[in-house]
């Protein structure tokens, strides 16, 4: 197979865990016999430095001529002043808008050889394998926005298309793993999350009715994230609660460094990307996670590419790696082992890929 992956490092451990990436991807293109055409671009803070935009024309051109983009992370303490007009968070806001990208998936697994990198109890973990599909594109964070000296609002929207189509990108992941789907709204206060269950339930009860569907209001959903995790096969939730509780689900696989993510349209183009942010405080210094960005090639390969056994191989020689105590900073302590550099990691799972 021939294809083109759009590269965006972007700020802080981005270009880091981009660059471990990129060789497993490497790997797999030797392995399986592939031709992966990379094109690096700007996006953030880096982006807003080099051409004072947070998204340059340039790059969104290249990302719509891919056949799917890698994104590593964008933001940083250099351009966090809120006076700002201009932020590094705005070009991720926009990609996304701008590749109609409206899903985005979120697995979470918990690797046995990782139960004590977690707060919680091992036996709350053990098995926990589920997927928070976010809608991406609307809702509070897309909506009207005012301020004044003395007030400020945020306008909350969601429109029945909207809310169609990110419950069948859920229902359809859902026919394909434990068939349990779980809508998450705050129906008994706002009436956006009214229409939103009001849509789910027409649209699970006409085109799904071999998905098992139930309906979670957020605050308990956040509780039984933590109390009883392993009850969760498919999560579909609007925006903002999106974004909040798959922050959570995180801690379940110990690390925000082990979470990758999908962000899909209607097509097969995607923008993948690690859930964790620049974390500038260890930039540079070669000991950032880079398994979540790894991992998020994995997504890549399956959703955009069609290549599942490889992304299969590239799940497989993580887990070997793992398995092998190769283990960065933010999961070595829960092991007992030394810390390994974001290079040891990614050139541990090239290993692996290797045979």
């Amino acid at each position: 197979m021939r294809a083109v992956i759009t590269v965006l490092p972007g700020d802080g451990i981005g270009p880091e865990v981009t660059s471990e990436a990129l060789k497993v991807l490497s790997a797999v293109a030797k392995r399986f016999g592939h031709q992966f055409e990379t094109r690096e671009a700007l996006i953030g803070g880096a982006a807003i430095d080099a051409t004072g935009t947070a998204l340059p024309d340039a790059t969104l051109e290249a990302a719509r001529a891919s056949d799917a983009v890698l994104l590593g992370a964008v933001g940083g303490p250099k351009w966090d002043d809120p006076r700002a007009k201009v932020r590094p968070e705005q070009g991720l806001l926009a990609i996304r808008k701008g590749l109609g990208l409206y899903a985005n998936l979120r697995p979470v697994a918990v690797n046995d050889k990782l139960l004590g990198a977690s707060t919680l109890r091992p036996e709350v973990l053990k098995g926990v394998d589920m997927i928070v599909v976010r809608e991406l594109t609307g809702g509070i964070y897309f909506g009207e926005k005012k301020r004044d000296e003395n007030s400020a609002s945020d306008l909350c929207v969601y429109t029945v298309p909207e809310v169609e189509r990110i419950v069948r990108a859920a229902a359809r992941l859902a026919q394909g793993r434990r068939k349990k789907l779980t809508s998450v709204d705050k129906a008994n206060v706002l009436e956006t999350s009214r229409l939103w269950r009001e849509v789910t339930v027409r649209v699970m009860r006409d085109e799904f009715p071999d998905v098992a569907l139930s309906h979670m209001l957020v605050d308990a959903c956040a509780m039984h994230l933590i109390r009883r995790p392993t009850d969760f096969d498919v999560v579909v939730t609007e925006n903002m609660f999106g974004d909040i509780l798959t922050d959570e689900a995180s801690m379940l696989a110990g690390s925000m460094g082990m979470l990758p993510s999908a962000s899909l349209g209607d097509g097969t183009r995607g923008l993948y990307e690690p859930i964790h942010g620049s974390a500038p405080d260890i930039a540079g210094k070669g000991v950032a996670n880079p398994y979540a960005t790894i991992l998020s090639v994995a997504m890549l390969l399956r959703h955009s590419l069609s290549l599942e056994a490889e992304a299969k191989a590239v799940e497989t020689a993580v887990n070997a790696a793992i398995a092998a105590n190769v283990l960065p900073g933010d999961i070595a302590a829960a092991a007992g082992v030394a810390p390994a550099s974001t290079a040891a990691a990614g050139d541990a799972v090239v290993r692996h890929l290797a045979g």
